[in-house]
């Protein structure tokens, strides 16, 4: 039996934090060919979406996914997103958040795989350095996003 990432769970705990305190979640995402996202709002192979309760419709968060319907330009569009292909999430007002290093592969390369994706990797299958990849789209976009490994 192979053992369940912790990321969806820690996912929703900050998701859940957030909205408590009246703040604004906002995913970080490394987009993938499992992730429908709108393509025209991807820069550099990743996008920031805002998941909080006023921006989407239908919000789903279970093991594996987060759906849910936004608006984006005016127009309605279905999103989804495989937790493996989250790269944190992070509150909009504080940048109080949490990093993922992007799912690997038993290759060490990043993988596709929806199943895939924990909130580390094993030390064999980690890159040179695993941090700087997130830790420059923490710095791009938020000042208080870390990496937990």
């Amino acid at each position: 039996m192979s053992e369940q990432s912790a990321k969806p769970y820690l996912v929703r705990a900050l998701y859940e934090w957030c909205v408590e305190q009246g703040y604004t979640p906002y995913l970080a995402v490394r987009v993938n060919a499992l992730t429908r996202v709108p393509t025209s709002f991807v820069k550099n192979g990743e996008i920031v979406l805002n998941v909080g309760p006023l921006a989407t419709h239908k919000l789903t968060m279970d093991n594996e996914w987060t759906l849910f319907n936004a608006r984006f330009n005016g127009t309605s569009q279905e999103v989804a997103v495989p937790f493996s292909a989250v790269i944190g999430i992070f509150a909009k007002e504080t940048g109080y958040g949490m990093g993922f290093q992007p799912a690997l592969d038993a290759a060490g390369s990043e993988s596709t795989d929806a199943g895939s994706g924990d909130v580390h990797a094993t030390e064999s299958a980690k890159p040179a350095d695993p941090a700087k990849k997130v830790t420059a789209i923490a710095k791009s976009k938020v000042s208080h996003l870390k990496v937990i490994k």
